[in-house]
């Protein structure tokens, strides 16, 4: 946490080459901080910190407006095509301690792309990283981003009927982190009104969660 009127959130994005993950991350800092681009291998091979400016209108504390400052951790992708598993979770690792190692993490954001099945080989891939990153309490400091949610709508899918269609491995693994889920368009920038619906969202998730977080370590 910032001064008494600004209030920081630390967010990490993770997931597999091409889901958008890094593309959500300037969505939610509305910047273009990250790399973001077609590409058949990972593009992203080390971690980014991207910091948003001051958000105003989101939130208010003790009957006050304050601020909002965004601060995400982008990630190698994982699995990667160049790194080996345990190269991207150290890398991942050592970043969240140099980052957030003072204030904590807020959420970790699971990125799955809208308009590709969740296949079980990868919700374990994915699940496992975080399970390593995060301890044992990781369902309740992980949402999941369901990109490319524009491809979905064009298909004719909403929210309810793409869920209600959706395969048991993604069903189950949205129950398991108590259906801390965001559908999000990949537009190369999203406007200012879905950028704060998000941001809504994810610090409704965080309230839930009594503001907790993850990783923080003792100065002593």
């Amino acid at each position: 946490m910032a001064d008494s009127n600004e209030m920081i959130i630390n967010l990490v994005v993770l997931g597999k080459a091409q889901t958008g993950k890094s593309a959500a991350g300037n969505s939610l800092l509305g910047s273009t901080d990250f790399e973001s681009r077609f590409c058949p291998s990972s593009v992203t091979t080390c971690c980014s910190l991207g910091r948003s400016g001051r958000i105003l209108g989101l939130i208010r504390r003790n009957g006050c407006e304050s601020a909002l400052r965004v601060r995400v951790l982008d990630t190698p992708s994982y699995p990667h095509s160049a790194l080996s598993k345990e190269q991207v979770r150290d890398t991942v690792r050592a970043a969240l301690a140099r980052h957030f190692g003072e204030e904590g993490l807020h959420l970790a954001l699971l990125v799955l792309r809208a308009d590709l099945p969740l296949r079980p080989d990868e919700s374990d891939d994915t699940v496992q990283l975080i399970q390593e990153l995060l301890g044992p309490t990781w369902k309740d400091f992980t949402a999941v981003l369901l990109t490319h949610a524009d491809k979905a709508e064009e298909a004719g899918y909403s929210e309810e009927t793409y869920l209600h269609s959706a395969s048991s491995t993604l069903l189950s693994l949205l129950s398991s982190v108590q259906h801390k889920y965001i559908f999000l368009d990949n537009h190369n920038s999203i406007i200012k009104e879905q950028r704060n619906m998000v941001l809504r969202k994810l610090l409704n998730f965080i309230q839930k969660n009594n503001y907790q977080v993850l990783l923080k370590h003792s100065k002593d």
